[in-house]
């Protein structure tokens, strides 16, 4: 049911009026869009409200100009014979018989509020976010992102998750990216962390019984930013009691159905499942899109006896460009193998699959370096067809994997609005992602509270390959390539939760001193629990077709941290730098 939307100013909304209405005299409040002369005596007018447009018939007489706020009254009836707008929502109505009052006078915009604002920059978009905001394609984003919001609280809710909000001051404690401070008035030399994420506090909930917590959380992190990433940003922030990672995978899926039900009309089925090995095994990244394919394809068995220096390498792996090898030149490929090193490769190799009277060929440089049987192998590894291109890197399996996956991207990856929606869920990653040379202690590759698969927890007591081939009870949401959030399973034992401390070279000092108030806690009753998080921002906008996630907030920083429209950040005053007991250095010539 929708509720009307009149008050004592207005008695329908613009975007309302339909044939149904024909004959009534209705009142309507909103902007002038556009205003267009009709001879001496009569303009038409484009009222527009945050539900639409509609035509009004004035005096031309009245003094009307672009954003001028009106309230107009008039009676509705059916647009003439030959009038009709289809591309308008409204457009086989008009209101005539006008009266105009002016509410409120409008200097002409600093930019057009309809589709040309798209090529205005960026920067002056956001100086002016009051006004962009009343742009179509910006009212509808924010509304379908709140009803997106509206639908996650309302599955979360049909799960039995109780909604708690956390503190938004609290101690600074390592999160990964640095943190945005705020000194305490009241204790000098003391400072107050705005929260990097909720998750020490959504475990606490857990040991306080809350069984299953959700919010919809404000993070900050002073990270550098992208088109992606905001130094604030919201979060479904959950945590669950006696639960395992299918348990919480099947919550968090049902709340993901819920929002792209708000877009689509329809909620998502069971998502598929791929661990963190296998989707670097074949698409070369733990954030696969597939909604393509150019899968990587092992190439090493190939080259196992190989005389090609080049190729003497632990790994050897391969991706099929179908049907590319006309479109691309070769300053293109001398493109691609620069990109390839600057990701890390130390080549790249390339081949153009051509037809010859003895059957397919490989057209490449290094062609003649390669054995009959290798150049075989390659061919029938790749399923390869004349006009295809070939790309082949070799080197350790992490560096092959990421280098291909990179230029998998490069050559195939479709626009974020095309392709439909891909979600997967990849599962077991590492515990580890590397050993530290100096300290030759590992590196944990996710926050020390998380699980360890339990048939691999005898692998902690080994050496360093026994050490990263621990799998850690880790997952992570996918859509389209964009990793949309992350979770684990937590430690509840004091024992592995030990072991752990002792590999990171964490003292017990040193935990007690980082993350004492959590230890404490758990030392009074720890349930088993899980949880997850998954950002807003970013699947508003994949859902919308945005690549940007400034397209989806109302008032965003740009790129570099700055906020065009209020000029934040800011210097403050003397006195408040001596409230706060705080001095400022020199800057920097």
């Amino acid at each position: 049911m929708t509720l009307s939307t009149s008050t004592s100013m207005r008695s329908h909304s613009c975007g309302e009026l339909g044939l149904d209405q024909v004959g009534q005299t209705v009142t309507l409040c909103g902007w002038v869009a556009r205003r267009r002369e009709h001879g001496e005596h009569l303009a038409f007018i484009d009222l527009r409200d945050n539900t639409g447009l509609v035509q009004c018939v004035v005096d031309g007489a009245a003094e009307l100009r672009s954003e001028f706020v009106v309230r107009v009254s008039g009676v509705l009836r059916p647009r003439p014979d030959g009038t009709v707008n289809d591309q308008l929502a409204t457009g086989q109505v008009e209101v005539g018989e006008c009266t105009v009052e002016v509410l409120s006078a409008a200097e002409p915009p600093p930019f057009p509020l309809d589709e040309r604002a798209a090529d205005v920059d960026e920067t002056v978009r956001l100086r002016y976010r009051y006004l962009d905001l009343r742009r179509e394609e910006m009212q509808k984003n924010l509304r379908t992102r709140a009803k997106i919001n509206s639908a996650i609280r309302a599955a979360m809710d049909a799960q039995d998750f109780v909604e708690i909000e956390t503190p938004m001051l609290i101690a600074s404690t390592p999160e990964g990216a640095r943190d945005f401070v705020v000194p305490a008035r009241t204790k000098p030399g003391n400072f107050y962390a705005l929260p990097q994420s909720p998750q020490l506090f959504k475990q606490l909930c857990m040991v306080g019984g809350i069984d299953r917590y959700y919010q919809i959380a404000r993070c900050f992190r002073d990270e550098d930013l992208r088109a992606d990433r905001q130094f604030e940003f919201s979060q479904l922030d959950a945590e669950m009691s006696f639960a395992s990672q299918d348990d919480v995978l099947a919550c968090i899926t049902r709340a993901v159905s819920a929002a792209v039900a708000v877009v689509t009309g329809e909620g998502i089925g069971e998502v598929p499942r791929i661990t963190w090995r296998e989707a670097m095994d074949r698409f070369g990244s733990d954030k696969p899109d597939v909604r393509f394919g150019m899968e990587l394809t092992d190439l090493t068995d190939v080259f196992v006896s190989t005389e090609f220096n080049a190729f003497k390498a632990s790994s050897v792996k391969g991706i099929r460009h179908i049907g590319a090898a006309t479109e691309t030149s070769r300053s293109r490929l001398d493109d691609l193998t620069a990109d390839a090193k600057r990701w890390g490769a130390k080549g790249l190799v390339w081949m153009r699959v051509e037809d010859s009277d003895e059957g397919l060929l490989l057209n490449s440089p290094v062609a003649k370096f390669l054995s009959e049987q290798e150049k075989s192998g390659i061919l029938s590894a790749l399923e390869a067809q004349a006009g295809d291109v070939i790309y082949l890197v070799a080197d350790e399996w992490a560096k092959v994997c990421h280098v291909l996956g990179l230029l998998r991207l490069a050559l195939g990856r479709p626009p974020v609005n095309e392709g439909g929606f891909h979600f997967l869920w990849v599962v077991d990653f590492p515990l580890f992602e590397s050993i530290d040379p100096v300290t030759s202690r590992p590196v944990s590759a996710h926050h020390p509270f998380t699980m360890p698969h339990e048939e691999d927890w005898a692998l902690l007591d080994g050496g360093p390959a026994d050490l990263l081939n621990v799998r850690s009870q880790a997952y992570d949401l996918v859509l389209n390539g964009w990793e949309l959030g992350s979770g684990s399973v937590r430690i509840h034992r004091s024992d592995i939760q030990s072991r752990i401390f002792e590999l990171l070279g964490v003292s017990a000092e040193e935990a007690a001193l980082k993350f004492g108030f959590l230890l404490d806690a758990f030392r009074f009753g720890a349930p088993p629990h899980a949880g997850f998080a998954f950002g807003i921002d970013r699947i508003v906008a994949l859902l919308l077709g945005e690549e940007n996630i400034r397209e989806v907030i109302a008032f965003p920083k740009t790129q570099s941290g700055g906020d065009p429209l209020t000029g934040a950040p800011t210097p403050i005053e003397a006195v408040q730098l001596e409230e706060l007991g705080l001095r400022l250095l020199p800057q920097a010539t």
